[in-house]
C-alpha cells in the first residue's frame, strides 16, 4: 500500500525558513556554493539555530504526538513538514540533523542545488510554502498555494504559549480576495467603506491563504488535550467595512478567534500582544512593522504587489 499525505496539513518549507543559516547564506550568496557545501559540511555535527518559522513547525507537529494521535499509525498523524530546499544534497544532511537535534519528526525533503523547488508543491498538496525566496513564493501563490516571504530578520516566536499554535493573518489579498482593495487603490477610502456597505451581504471571493485557514480549521475542530490553535484576523479595516469581513467567514463555516478591525492602526504592537507564532499580510509596510515583534512573512499577492522582484 502506497503511503499518502491526503487529508493532512501539510507545509513545505525552506531551509532557512526553520533554521538560522544567515551566515552560511553570506556565503552562498557570493556564487561559490563549493564553498557553501564544504562550510555546511564541516558544521554538520553542529546544530543550527532556530529560525523565524521554528516555533510554529514545533507546535504544528506537537499534534502528531498528542494523546489522540499516538496510538495512532504515522500516517494517520495529522502534520507533516517537508524540507523544500535550494540547498544541495550534501548540506540537506545537515538541516535533517538539526531537526534531529531538537526532536522535529521530519522526514522528507527536496533539495534541488539553486533551482526553485516549487514544482513539487503539487505532488506534495501542500498547505503552505515557507521560503525566504519571493520568486519561489510568488510561482507557489500562481500555482494556487499558500505561500509566503519569510524574514529572516523577523523576531522570534515567545514561549508564553507552549500549547497553542497561534496564527494572524491579514484580510484583503490574504484570506479574501483582492476585490475591495483593488476599490480602495482606485477610488480611496470613502468608496471602499460604501462598497463593502453596499455589498455586505455577499461573501468576498476566498483569497490565496484560505485554504490554509481552512485546513487548520479542522486541526482546530479535531483538537486534542495538549495542543491547540487559536487564529486571529488582523485588518485594516474598520466598521462598517468589518460587517463582511465577518460574514465571509460564517459562509465559509470557519471561525476565527479573534479579530481585530485597526481602521490603519499600525499592526505591529497588536500583533506584539496577540504573540503569534506567524503573521500574514500582503503589504510589505505591515509586515517590516510586524517583524520588529513577531515572526512574519509577506503574501505577495494581490493589487499591492504587481511585479515585485526577487529578493
Amino acid at each position: 500500500m502506497s503511503v499518502s499525505l491526503d487529508g493532512k496539513l501539510v507545509v513545505a518549507i525552506s531551509s532557512r525558513a526553520l533554521f538560522d543559516f544567515e551566515d552560511e547564506n553570506e556565503v552562498f550568496e557570493q556564487g561559490d556554493d563549493r564553498a557553501y557545501m564544504a562550510l555546511q559540511l564541516e558544521r554538520l555535527d553542529i546544530p543550527a539555530k532556530p529560525g523565524v518559522a521554528f516555533s510554529l513547525v514545533k507546535k504544528l507537529l506537537a499534534f502528531n504526538h498528542s494523546p489522540a494521535s499516538s496510538a495512532q499509525q504515522p500516517a494517520s498523524q495529522p502534520v507533516e513538514v517537508v524540507i523544500l530546499s535550494r540547498n544541495d544534497p550534501v548540506s540537506g544532511m545537515r538541516v535533517f540533523r538539526s531537526a534531529q537535534h531538537y526532536g522535529l519528526p521530519i522526514e522528507r525533503g527536496s533539495f534541488t542545488r539553486g533551482q526553485s523547488p516549487w514544482r513539487y508543491l503539487k505532488p506534495l498538496h501542500a498547505n503552505l510554502f515557507l521560503s525566504t525566496h519571493l520568486s519561489d513564493v510568488r510561482a507557489a501563490l500562481d500555482a494556487g498555494v499558500p505561500a509566503a516571504q519569510v524574514y529572516p530578520q523577523s523576531a522570534h516566536a515567545g514561549d508564553a504559549y507552549p500549547h497553542e499554535v497561534r496564527i494572524a493573518f491579514d484580510g484583503d489579498a490574504v484570506l479574501f480576495s483582492d476585490e475591495a482593495e483593488r476599490v480602495y487603490q482606485t477610488q480611496g477610502l470613502t468608496a471602499f467603506q460604501q462598497h463593502e456597505k453596499d455589498k455586505a451581504q455577499q461573501p468576498l471571493l476566498a483569497g490565496p491563504f484560505k485554504p490554509l485557514l481552512t485546513a487548520l480549521h479542522r486541526l482546530q475542530k479535531a483538537g486534542t488535550p495538549t495542543m491547540r490553535i487559536r487564529t486571529a484576523l488582523v485588518t485594516a479595516r474598520s466598521a462598517p467595512a468589518h460587517e463582511r469581513a465577518i460574514r465571509t467567514l460564517m459562509d465559509w463555516n470557519i471561525e476565527v478567534d479573534e479579530a481585530m478591525f485597526l481602521g490603519g492602526l499600525d499592526k505591529g504592537e497588536f500583533l506584539r500582544e496577540f504573540e503569534p507564532d506567524f503573521f500574514f499580510d500582503d503589504q510589505t509596510g505591515h509586515i517590516e512593522s510586524a517583524a520588529r515583534h513577531v515572526p512574519s512573512g509577506h503574501v505577495a499577492s494581490g493589487v499591492r504587489n504587481p511585479g515585485l522582484p526577487d529578493g
